[in-house]
């Protein structure tokens, strides 16, 4: 019987540069690259006993980095599968090619990034060759999961009228009715077709310690579903500690399984257990209420 890993996934900050400046993403203050060849091999090297996932998603836009391919043919060789977030503004050809690659298990497009950047703008083009992506994993990766995502509701009871001329174009083109007064509070996830699904979630406020305290009951799932490491290894908890302000640790200076069980890290699960916010951050982050719905 297979041995159940501690994570499900584990959140690898590839790049921290965007090719946008969505209102809904707060701009990064640390400074900007891309993640090195030689650390993210050495990343990847120490996950097998920790998780079979990892996510090319903190900060940024990963289709920005000049060595893409590389990473995912690290992954391939260590048996690593990839959960993938995208804008995908920069998919053309040599990224579709990319995407199908087998290292690849999920593709979520943001979908939302297009409608808050190009206000008013003819999305045909962006959205045709998202589609042509679909279509060509349908046929060459039918076990590839693909997310298209709007995440920029202001409550699952309401609807935005600029998403339902995306949802007509997703209809028309693979054939099934998306009904945009369908209940998001019953159902935010809707599969469209085969592994292709539509997520449509509530906007959300990035956690920061300059907001303020909202209580200190509450849990998560970090630490025990996932963490983060940033572009310079440092390995943060959540995939919403964009500042780094829970470091725990370094994955250039330390082996990553001692880091995920420094006493500060244990510390803060043991709070999660027990609905018991202890650092300053979860106590201010937003996210948090979405797991007592």
């Amino acid at each position: 019987m297979k041995k159940k890993l501690r994570f499900t996934k584990v959140h690898i900050e590839i790049s921290n540069i965007c090719n946008l400046k969505c209102s809904f993403c707060p701009e990064v203050t640390r400074p900007k690259g891309h993640i090195t060849v030689d650390l993210f091999r050495r990343i990847i090297e120490q996950l097998p006993p920790l998780t079979e996932m990892v996510c090319f998603h903190l900060m940024g836009e990963p289709l920005v980095h000049p060595k893409l391919s590389e990473l995912v043919e690290i992954c391939h060789a260590h048996q690593v599968k990839i959960f993938f977030v995208t804008n995908g503004i920069l998919l053309r050809e040599p990224q579709t090619a990319l995407l199908l690659h087998p290292a690849f298990r999920q593709v979520n497009f943001s979908l939302h990034s297009f409608l808050d950047n190009f206000a008013g703008a003819d999305p045909s083009a962006y959205l045709n060759r998202i589609f042509t992506f679909t279509e060509r994993a349908f046929e060459e990766r039918p076990d590839l999961y693909i997310n298209y995502r709007l995440w920029n509701l202001e409550s699952l009871r309401g609807h935005r009228a600029e998403n339902l001329d995306f949802l007509a174009r997703i209809s028309d083109r693979f054939g099934v009715v998306m009904d945009p007064k369908v209940d998001l509070t019953q159902q935010k996830s809707r599969n469209i077709r085969a592994r292709l699904y539509l997520n449509s979630d509530e906007q959300f406020i990035w956690p920061s310690l300059d907001l303020p305290n909202l209580g200190e009951t509450g849990t998560c799932f970090g630490l025990s579903n996932h963490f983060g490491i940033l572009i310079d290894g440092t390995v943060v908890p959540c995939c919403l500690d964009k500042d780094a302000c829970i470091t725990l640790g370094n994955a250039q200076e330390q082996p990553l399984l001692e880091i995920v069980n420094t006493p500060r890290a244990r510390t803060m699960l043991r709070g999660f257990q027990n609905r018991k916010l202890v650092e300053d951050l979860c106590r201010r982050c937003q996210y948090i209420e979405r797991f007592e719905k």
